[in-house]
C-alpha cells in the first residue's frame, strides 16, 4: 500500500510552490477534459505543465493524488450561490450554471465525474465537494423562508436543492439529451411549487 498523497494544505505556500501547483492543476484539468481519465497520466501532466515528472511524482504520488487536489482546488474557489431575490430565480440561476458546465465541450465537470468512478481517492474528495456545495446553497432556502416563500414548517434544504437540480443531471448526463434552454427554469419552478406545497417539510 502506498502512502497517502500529501493534502492540499501541505502544498499551499506561496511563491514557486504555488506556481507549480497552479501549473500542474491546470494541466490536469486540460488533460482530463480532452482525453478523460483513461488518458490522464503523470507523464502527460508533467509535460503539459512544463514541470519535471519527478516533482509531480514526489508531490502528488499518483493520478489519484492529482485528482484529489484538483477537486479540493475547486472547493477553494470563491464561488457564491445566486441571489436574485426569489427562490425560483435563485434555483433557475443555479441550474443555468450547472447546465453550462455540463454542455461545455470539452466538459471538465463530466470528465471529473467519470474519473471519480475510477479512483476511490477522487470519489471521496468529490463526495465531500458535493456535500460542501449543497451546504453552501442552503442559504437559498433560508432566504426564501425569511421572505415567506416557503411553508411555516421547516423545509429540508438539501432535499429541495436535489429536487431542483437533479433534472439537469438526468437529462444531460444519464440520457445524454440535447440541452433544453427551458429546463433550468422549469426544474426550478417544479421544485418551488413542490416546496410551497410542503413536499420538503420536516
Amino acid at each position: 500500500m502506498t502512502d497517502p498523497p500529501a493534502t492540499s494544505s501541505d502544498r499551499r505556500p506561496g511563491g514557486r510552490t504555488a506556481r507549480v501547483r497552479a501549473q500542474v492543476l491546470d494541466a490536469v484539468r486540460a488533460e482530463l477534459a480532452e482525453g478523460g481519465h483513461e488518458e490522464l497520466t503523470m507523464e502527460s501532466v508533467a509535460a503539459r505543465a512544463g514541470v519535471h515528472r519527478a516533482t509531480v511524482y514526489r508531490r502528488w504520488r499518483d493520478v489519484g493524488g492529482l485528482l484529489v487536489d484538483v477537486i479540493e482546488a475547486a472547493g477553494e474557489m470563491a464561488w457564491q450561490p445566486p441571489d436574485t431575490g426569489s427562490l425560483r430565480g435563485d434555483l433557475t440561476a443555479l441550474n443555468q450554471e450547472i447546465q453550462e458546465s455540463l454542455v461545455a465541450r470539452p466538459s471538465f465537470a463530466l470528465a471529473l465525474m467519470a474519473a471519480s468512478f475510477h479512483s476511490a481517492q477522487a470519489a471521496r474528495a468529490q463526495t465531500k465537494l458535493w456535500a460542501d456545495r449543497y451546504a453552501q446553497c442552503e442559504i437559498l432556502v433560508e432566504r426564501a423562508a425569511e421572505r415567506g416563500e416557503l411553508p411555516v414548517q421547516r423545509t429540508d434544504a438539501r432535499s429541495l436543492l436535489i429536487a431542483a437540480t437533479a433534472p439537469l443531471y438526468h437529462q444531460l448526463v444519464l440520457l445524454r439529451a440535447h440541452p433544453d434552454p427551458r429546463l433550468p427554469e422549469r426544474a426550478a419552478e417544479a421544485a418551488v411549487l413542490a416546496a410551497a406545497a410542503g413536499a420538503f417539510s420536516i
